[in-house]
């Protein structure tokens, strides 16, 4: 190959001079640019949940999420206060200065030594994670059996179910939506397949079909870079770092205040379907996924939802999943201290709406879209849905605050657990035959393509062994 010298030197002594018309001359490509830029950054001082409708403004919460990281933001409330009235004057040179700004504080946050996040153990690896944690030994699952592919198959199906429910509603708390709503049992709107969670796991079999079990990081972020055009908090910002060059897991960190957010845990359960009953598996495969965007407790979020998706095809008892991921979890994380706080005010109240007021205030400092309330959310749906799929839909629809992605991670257990039969015929839709997204090449995917695609990619990886 030439060098970059005469590459370019090529391209400069062949180019032939010419005239070009007003239109294209290009600069209502630079305006467009522009507007896109604004637009954006606009996005984040005021937006809407697509589904829901719920407000959002991204800025506060990044100064929410570094706080209750342990950081102390200087100047974050003085210069919030300036966005908001350049925000709503719509002066988007003011905004994109003081963003910038804010940003730059962001990135210079100060280490709080009083919080209480700094009096847990941070997870920066997954060796350093297993060695604090007894995975059970592997049990062998017959992948090639007609049950193996129901299970996979209702696995799809839940999530789609979970993520189309969820996606109504998300953004509000229980209080309010049984206050308008009142107790959702069933759709309030002809469902979708409009997600953004899925398009992740579909990215991460991407680049497993091609690696199998040797996938990394590394390879999960280029399907995203290459397949996914646009996120939302953590998943936004880390495809931007790697846009600009930083590969996992520097990708997560750099200036990213929502990197222990539900982005990973909203992603786990595809970990833990290609790994079935291989929990040490899954959760190796879902710290790998979740360094892509996440840190530490973030990560955990996604290793915890692995971990009971890899179980629900090997154990039928929905209590005992819950009771051994949280084992899982090493004793010294705060994620541990969340599940197992929401795990035992499942054991205190009879009720599960006590647990649910009990883990809400407990965690109110916490943003609706952090790992910490919606785990315990799950928790509490898996735990007093008794392994029933109509009762744990409703309870976790009805817990409120990011719905669809808790949904989307915890009815696939029960999926899997019994096959398509659990699934009532009511809750099936026909646009669940084919899943609409925003990426780029799977624009659509037929439903029993992706459940076929997802059986041959763990075969295939199984014969390819390295599956430990």
């Amino acid at each position: 190959m030439k060098k970059a010298w005469e590459m370019a030197y090529d391209l400069f002594s062949n180019a032939k001079p010419t005239v070009l018309s007003e239109g294209e001359q290009g600069w209502s490509a630079l305006k467009a640019v522009a507007e896109f830029y604004d637009g954006m950054l606009n996005l984040d001082w005021g937006s809407n949940v697509p589904g829901s409708g719920a407000p959002e403004i991204a800025m506060i919460a990044a100064v929410q999420a570094l706080e209750n990281r342990g950081y102390t933001v200087d100047n974050a409330y003085e210069l919030l206060e300036k966005g908001f009235i350049a925000h709503k004057e719509k002066n988007n040179v003011e905004l994109q200065k003081i963003s910038a700004e804010l940003r730059n504080e962001f990135l210079n946050a100060r280490k709080n030594e009083d919080s209480p996040y700094w009096n847990y153990t941070y997870y920066s690896s997954f060796e350093q994670f297993e060695q604090k944690v007894q995975f059970p030994s592997a049990v062998e699952v017959d992948i090639h059996s007609e049950k193996f592919k129901d299970q996979i198959r209702a696995a799809w199906v839940s999530q789609l179910i979970g993520a189309a429910m969820g996606t109504m509603v998300e953004g509000y708390t229980s209080k309010n939506l049984y206050e308008v709503f009142g107790d959702l049992k069933g759709y309030i709107r002809e469902p979708n397949t409009y997600n953004d969670d899925i398009t992740f796991e579909i990215a991460f079999l991407d680049a497993f079909k091609d690696k199998g079990y040797n996938v990394t990081s590394k390879d999960i972020a280029l399907s995203w870079i290459g397949l996914i055009p646009v996120g939302w908090s953590a998943e936004e910002l880390a495809l931007r770092n790697i846009r600009a060059g930083m590969m996992p897991p520097e990708s997560a960190k750099w200036n990213n205040p929502f990197n222990e957010w539900i982005g990973a845990q909203m992603r786990g359960a595809i970990c833990g379907m290609v790994a079935p009953g291989n929990p040490s598996l899954a959760a190796k495969l879902a710290w790998i996924d979740g360094e892509v965007s996440h840190i530490n407790n973030g990560i955990i979020g996604e290793v915890f939802n692995a971990v009971m998706i890899s179980l629900s095809f090997i154990n039928d008892d929905i209590k005992d999943i819950v009771k051994q991921s949280i084992s899982m979890i090493p004793t010294d994380s705060e994620y541990y201290s969340v599940v197992k706080y929401a795990y035992d005010c499942c054991l205190k109240y009879s009720d599960w709406h006590d647990a649910l007021a009990d883990c809400e205030k407990k965690y109110i400092k916490y943003n609706w879209i952090h790992a910490y309330p919606n785990a315990c959310c799950e928790i509490i749906a898996l735990m007093y849905g008794e392994g029933d799929y109509e009762k744990t839909l409703n309870i976790i629809t009805m817990c409120g605050i990011d719905a669809d992605c808790n949904a989307g991670m915890i009815m696939p257990v029960l999926g899997i657990q019994k096959g398509m039969r659990i699934i009532p015929k009511r809750l099936l839709s026909p646009a669940f035959d084919k899943l609409i997204t925003y990426m780029r090449y799977y624009e659509e995917i037929k439903l029993d393509d992706l459940v076929c695609d997802t059986l041959k990619y763990i075969i295939k990886a199984k014969i390819g062994g390295n599956n430990k």
